[in-house]
């Protein structure tokens, strides 16, 4: 594990400043078209169960309706937002994450503190490893699948975790990023809220 973490570390600092450039003009951009701050911050939680802040570009408006409430993801999704989010590239700042020792490039994807009292104890296996960038759910339907399908792929990672596999991932990933699949679930820009049952309501995220 500490190999894994140097070279995500090594890899990581590459990335940044070879896309430093283009990453200051999406920010740029998303700053103009969007407005506001061109980062939405989130808290999530990492290995085990330590809360990070996680980074990406801002998607959406911070549009609300007469009570200050946020508008439907729909209403609030923007063109830029659509594209970045197709082409993963709003996941860019999560350099910084991994960078920082919060995230790896590979493993379970980081999700909402809320669901921490939700989880199986089987389901909280996903917090024994770093979170990722991308992970074995993500190239195995990403969020096309169900939350379930998607915990067990996570916890299949966990337990058989190698270099080998990590490569497999990597190159699914970029494969699944060219081809643009299973970007959101059919009939929502955004993944589905886990909420611990069959019931399930949109999120952010």
């Amino acid at each position: 594990m500490r190999i894994k973490r140097i070279i995500d570390f090594i890899v990581a600092l590459m990335a940044l400043c070879i896309l430093m450039v283009p990453m200051f003009i999406i920010y740029v951009v998303v700053r103009i078209s969007i407005g506001g701050s061109a980062f939405f911050r989130q808290q999530r939680v990492g290995k085990d169960d330590r809360i990070f802040t996680i980074y990406k570009f801002k998607t959406m408006r911070e549009a609300r309706d007469a009570h200050k409430n946020l508008l439907p993801d729909e209403a609030r999704m923007t063109r830029l937002g659509e594209i970045l989010r197709k082409t993963s590239m709003d996941e860019l700042p999560q350099l910084i994450n991994i960078i920082k020792g919060d995230m790896s490039f590979i493993g379970p994807r980081p999700l909402l503190v809320c669901y921490l009292d939700r989880y199986t104890n089987r389901q909280k296996l996903r917090h024994n490893v770093l979170p990722g960038l991308s992970g074995y759910a993500q190239v195995n339907g990403r969020n096309a699948i169900s939350w379930e399908a998607k915990f067990e792929l996570d916890i299949l990672y966990v337990t058989h975790i190698s270099c080998k596999l990590d490569l497999k991932i990597f190159l699914l990933t970029i494969q699944k990023v060219i081809f643009r699949e299973n970007v959101s679930k059919a009939d929502h820009v955004t993944m589905t809220e886990f909420i611990g049952s069959n019931e399930q309501s949109k999120v952010d995220g």
